[in-house]
């Protein structure tokens, strides 16, 4: 099968920031949690029921004109296990694509909408009686709780639409499923841990493997006939459903960590490399599958409870909080796009009978571009001056909006804004794009204005400190003795004498705490003032907040 709670920002603060004859204002902002906000009424509209025949059925994958879904089913008599089904969106006709006996899971239509590609186990020899067993214990009420099955026997068909016998692509002992092919149908990416039954194990690894196979899975890419296979990953751990992005340039897929606990969302290079983890959840995040826009995914979490998989929205690149889509309780997910990004097809229980069935619904884009603070793309836009998209905004200001922008100034582009930098320079010119997206006018001169500013500053060669009063004049070493700091005057001043004045604090009497004046009666009129850094330390906590206060 393919395969903390949401935060919120709040303005506290304004700050100004310079760059090389430019000043632009930007928000200081805190995080803290607060629940998870559903949008399924916002992103979803028209849901309506797909599949309702059989025990269940699900992974509903959209051909290439939008025009069928293959999906698989448990709908055959004498056969408990899911068969792979064709369906015609426009007249509602459904046919068996798979021979109808073993097990088969994971089906994909070519782009020329000729053939279709699935997982099967009916070249297993004892196929039929795997059958036979499990049709015995589900009469005898004794029926597995549902889990999914690893069986080495699975292996990767294509067959052509019109009937006819499937054509084996993987033959070799193992778990080999998931498929999907390339844009071009070219390439297919599937999983495997085919490696586990060919490769010498550690004496650790086979006690793991032992008894869960799925820990050695990973994702592997082979041309459409099945030649020039090569593995993609090699972590630990279970690496699984994967699929192309629409231009064919990215993969993406889950990986589970090594303990089958949780799951993340990572993207990859069709090549190999470029891995990038897209979501950090700490729970069971799978099922990832790309918009056809590319600039984002949809996937499915147990965020909500393990009794209650929701769909989620993340950005292509990770850098937003995922977004969740759905608020239906019950399972939501194995989520598809259709071609033209405007029809979502998944998964979900939410039936009279609770019974996991597909379903379909118009997807709003604009809405999830809206919601992940995007415009268009990755979130990188060449259109605009700094490089990176500004983020949509509604009229009203809300946190959402606010933290969108937050995340593009706090994104690798702008390297920390240090001011003077690249940085800094891509941070004001994403303001000046910002404003003008709302239709901010700008001054005649544009939205920056020029001034000087020090961008740093240095010790001279000639830097003294002469201390006297202990019967003889000390020269202080610079750097080890005393500093100078940079907004100290230049120039000599005379000798002058030293006034002690403690920590330096002035604290007003406030609620019970006492007035507090390190300078109290000292004449500190043209003399030097010297003083200890930090607060005293044999003072309450109370007192201690109370002390800074200037």
């Amino acid at each position: 099968m393919r395969g903390a709670a949401k935060s919120l920002w709040h303005v506290v603060a304004w700050w100004g920031t310079a760059a090389y004859g430019s000043a632009i204002v930007c928000a200081v902002l805190v995080w803290a949690h607060a629940p998870a906000v559903a949008n399924e009424a916002q992103l979803l509209s028209n849901i309506r029921q797909l599949t309702f025949d059989g025990r269940r059925s699900g992974e509903g994958y959209f051909s290439s004109d939008g025009a069928q879904i293959v999906f698989q089913s448990e709908r055959e008599p004498g056969n408990p296990f899911y068969q792979i089904y064709l369906l015609d969106l426009e007249t509602g006709d459904t046919q068996r694509i798979s021979p109808g006996t073993g097990k088969t899971t994971c089906a994909w239509i070519h782009p020329n909408g000729e053939r279709v590609l699935y997982a099967s186990t009916h070249e297993d020899p004892a196929a039929l009686d795997k059958q036979e067993e499990e049709l015995a214990l589900r009469a005898a009420g004794k029926a597995r709780r549902y889990s999914w099955s690893f069986d080495e026997h699975y292996d990767i068909f294509d067959s052509a639409v019109s009937g006819g016998m499937p054509h084996n692509l993987t033959n070799a002992l193992g778990y080999d499923a998931e498929g999907s092919w390339s844009p071009d149908g070219e390439w297919i990416a599937f999983a495997s841990n085919r490696h586990a039954y060919s490769e010498p194990l550690s004496t650790e690894d086979e006690k793991l493997f032992e008894t869960d196979k799925s820990f050695m899975m990973d994702i592997y890419l082979m041309r459409a006939d099945g030649s020039e296979l090569q593995r993609l990953t090699t972590a630990r751990g279970y690496d699984g459903g994967p699929f192309f992005s629409a231009d064919g340039k990215k993969i993406i897929w889950r990986r589970f960590s090594e303990d089958g606990v949780t799951a993340e969302v990572f993207t990859m290079d069709t090549e190999g490399g470029g891995e990038k983890q897209l979501t950090r959840l700490g729970v069971m995040s799978w099922a990832p599958f790309f918009h056809p826009s590319g600039a984002y995914a949809i996937f499915a979490t147990n965020l909500q409870g393990f009794a209650n998989f929701e769909l989620y929205l993340v950005d292509a690149d990770g850098r937003s909080e995922p977004v969740r889509v759905t608020d239906t309780e019950g399972f939501d997910g194995l989520p598809t796009f259709s071609p033209d990004g405007r029809t979502l097809s998944w998964t979900s229980s939410r039936t009279a009978d609770k019974s996991a069935q597909i379903f379909l619904a118009d997807w709003h884009h604009d809405r999830a571009m809206a919601l992940l603070g995007l415009v268009s793309g990755t979130g990188l836009d060449d259109t605009t001056e700094s490089g990176v998209a500004v983020a949509a905004t509604e009229a009203e200001i809300s946190p959402r909006d606010i933290k969108a922008h937050v995340t593009n100034l706090a994104s690798e582009p702008m390297a920390g804004r240090l001011t003077g930098t690249e940085g800094e320079r891509l941070a004001t010119a994403y303001v000046a794009d910002a404003f003008a997206a709302v239709g901010l006018a700008p001054l005649e001169s544009g939205y920056f204005q020029e001034f000087e500013f020090t961008a740093g500053a240095r010790l001279g060669t000639d830097n003294r400190l002469l201390l006297g009063g202990t019967g003889r004049t000390n020269a202080s070493v610079l750097n080890q003795d005393w500093r100078p700091l940079a907004f100290s005057r230049v120039g000599a001043v005379d000798e002058t004498e030293v006034v002690f004045a403690g920590y330096g604090i002035v604290a007003p009497e406030s609620e019970g705490i006492a007035a507090y004046d390190s300078y109290g009666d000292l004449d500190v009129r043209g003399k030097w003032v010297l003083v200890l850094r930090y607060l005293p330390e044999d003072i309450s906590q109370e007192i201690r907040q109370h002390l800074p206060v200037r």
